[in-house]
């Protein structure tokens, strides 16, 4: 039956082309990913199946008889692509199941991917199992025994991938839901006509024939099915370069004129020289311009019309993001946004740049990367680049990428003009809540402490008495104390309230010792042992000796206090550059990192009679004298805490003269 030839032919033509097409589309989109490299290969096996029956049909139409290295060639390429397509569809369909819901290997696994991969070589070698010998028959008989039985191999392969597919809908939402309920609908029409040419043996030769077209014909509705979904629905990200689209799409066109030129060559032959016939259509390309031009133009600008649109929308939504006024978080969203809108692999943003980062480079090495530098004012003030995970950047990409990084320097900008507006609407704030807890704290004192010092007055006056009872002056001096510890805590809300005078230099290392020598003789009775580790020479800071005495009495104070039972408290002072490191050291229990996120905050606190206040002074006295303050805990054998803090220094006369 001549049409079901004609069918047959052009079937397996469609076939051979849509799943080439997907072949291109893959490598130009490649991902350094296991699916990625399965999808490639089961693509592969398809298309060698359909390209070795199109080499066979061909061969049919042009020899009478094809020559026997033909026929090898053929054979060689349907018999791989067979053998391997049902082990590969349920390799990848296993591994896109590790996609959608990552779990850890199993034997089973394994096993049935090894069973797919073996099903059809048992398949193969079945004659000689039937036939009882070991000895092989001969390998064109072995081939025709083969495909005898192919039909129930492939019926089985996409009963099989239906099958996976329906399961796979399960784990997955959207377009992608709705690609794998339609390549499960596919596959299941595809079983069909494989199995009744395969079950039914005496069905009459056209209507085997007639099964056969028709498998060939559902077999391209998987690729057409990926193809559709991965240029409308970006369907993992193979759409995203849609120039790549547009090339691959022309050279099919051409490579379709082109056979269709040497068709036409051949059929006129008899009446017209092959040359004359190939030179007249070629040459009638030429009339054909214009209206493909017509065609395809509106698309084109449509498509670039979209991606500015895009892009713009991109702009906008990283302009919002930057009048958050932080500009570490602008940095990551951005790079985020643009990975996903451009299809990209990795993408890095760098302002300020960092000179001693490597370049940015495509996963797996298998795509290129583009640097496009952020200039402002001719100047450049930071880096954007983005890595592809297989085809170069087209034009509009590249375009996009540069529209984008001429706005980033004006969006860092606002960002950190914003940043530093609101880090001053805080620190005002902060100000305004400190003066008002510095009237709550003076209306305290005024109101508490001279009916203290009164108290305090009396009950000094009555431990004078020689005859006051032994109870009663117990109960005085206890009294006493709580009024002193009254006193203390109201002094030390008084000084959190209250910032301290600002001074041009303070000597650190006096400032050390006198301070240790205070609390020496309450370490001792502790049994703490204090050591100063200091330069001979003296060294001065940028602050006022009332603040960083007040930075050094708390911190030795805490140590001191962590450690009941006796221990070690070292203080350390260390040059840094410009800067000086004070460090203060224990072997207490330690911090755990819960309270550690919160030591520095006011009223917080973990002794049954503490204020809260004394880290909180520390922390706010560090910041006024334009100091950073950090603490690590446990330093040894999860003990100890260590506090670190770095002041801006004085310089000396020696290196004040060297510098002129």
């Amino acid at each position: 039956m001549a049409y079901l030839f004609y069918a047959r032919l052009i079937g397996l033509t469609a076939g051979t082309l849509a799943y080439l097409f997907l072949i291109a589309l893959i490598l130009g989109h490649r991902r350094p990913r296991l699916f990625e490299r399965l999808l490639f290969f089961l693509v592969l096996a398809l298309f060698l199946i359909y390209a070795g029956g199109l080499l066979e049909i061909n061969a049919q139409i042009q020899y009478p008889s094809p020559p026997a290295a033909t026929r090898v060639l053929y054979t060689g390429l349907f018999l791989i692509g067979s053998l391997f397509l049902p082990g590969l569809t349920v390799h990848a369909s296993l591994e896109y199941f590790r996609l959608l819901r990552p779990l850890p290997s199993r034997a089973w696994q394994w096993a049935l991917v090894a069973a797919a991969y073996l099903y059809p070589l048992a398949v193969f070698l079945s004659p000689i199992l039937l036939a009882g010998r070991f000895a092989s028959p001969a390998f064109p008989s072995l081939i025709d025994s083969y495909r005898a039985g192919i039909g129930s191999l492939f019926a089985f392969t996409a009963a099989l991938g239906a099958s996976e597919s329906l399961f796979l809908t399960k784990y997955s939402s959207g377009p992608q839901r709705r690609f794998l309920g339609s390549l499960s609908a596919a596959l299941f029409l595809l079983a069909a006509p494989l199995l009744i040419e395969a079950v039914f043996i005496h069905l009459s030769p056209g209507l085997k024939e007639g099964m056969v077209v028709a498998a060939l014909w559902l077999g391209i509705l998987p690729g057409s099915l990926l193809i559709y979904h991965a240029l409308r629905h970006n369907f993992l990200e193979y759409g995203a370069q849609r120039n790549l689209v547009y090339a691959l799409s022309a050279t099919f066109l051409a490579l379709l004129y082109l056979a269709l030129v040497h068709r036409v060559s051949g059929w006129l032959q008899p009446v017209f020289p092959p040359e004359a016939t190939a030179s007249v259509l070629l040459f009638v390309l030429v009339f054909l311009f214009e209206p493909l031009e017509r065609l395809i133009g509106p698309a084109l600008h449509r498509t670039l019309r979209e991606r500015i649109d895009r892009t713009q929308k991109l702009i906008a939504e990283l302009q919002k993001e930057a009048r958050h006024g932080e500009l570490a978080r602008l940095i990551g969203r951005s790079e985020g946004l643009v990975r996903r809108e451009f299809g990209l692999a990795a993408v890095r943003l760098s302002i300020p740049r960092d000179v001693a980062l490597p370049p940015l480079e495509a996963p797996g090495g298998l795509g290129h990367a583009v640097r496009i530098p952020l200039v402002k004012d001719g100047h450049e003030v930071g880096l954007l680049e983005a890595a592809t995970t297989g085809a170069f950047l087209t034009g509009e990409t590249t375009a996009a990428l540069e529209l984008l990084a001429e706005q980033l320097p004006a969006m860092a900008d606002l960002c950190t003009l914003l940043g530093e507006k609101i880090r001053l609407e805080r620190e005002l704030a902060e100000r305004e809540r400190l003066a008002m807890l510095g009237h709550l704290a003076a209306s305290i004192s005024h109101n508490l402490r001279n009916p203290l010092s009164s108290m305090k007055t009396i009950l000094q006056v009555q431990l004078e008495k020689r005859d006051l009872a032994e109870d009663v002056r117990h109960d005085c001096a206890l009294v006493l104390d709580e009024i002193n510890r009254m006193n203390l805590k109201l002094s030390q809300l008084l000084r959190f309230a209250k910032p301290t005078p600002s001074g041009d230099r303070a000597p650190v290392c006096a400032l050390v010792h006198q301070t240790v020598a205070l609390f020496r003789h309450d370490a001792e009775r502790r049994n703490v042992v204090i050591e100063v580790e200091a330069p001979s020479e003296e060294l001065a800071v940028l602050a006022s000796e009332e603040a960083l005495g007040e930075v050094l009495s708390n911190l030795i104070l805490n140590a001191i206090e962590a450690q009941p039972d006796g221990g070690y408290v070292r203080v350390g002072l260390a040059r840094r550059g410009d800067r000086l490191e004070i460090s203060v050291e224990d072997r207490g229990p330690g911090i755990s990192p819960e309270m550690r996120s919160k030591i520095f905050q006011p009223f917080f606190t973990s002794k049954a009679t503490g204020t809260g206040l004394g880290l909180s002074i520390v922390a706010r006295r560090v910041d006024e004298i334009a100091g950073t303050i950090s603490c690590e805990s446990p330093i040894t054998a999860g003990k100890g805490s260590r506090f670190r803090v770095t002041v801006p220094m004085v310089a000396t006369e020696e290196e004040t003269r060297l510098s002129r």
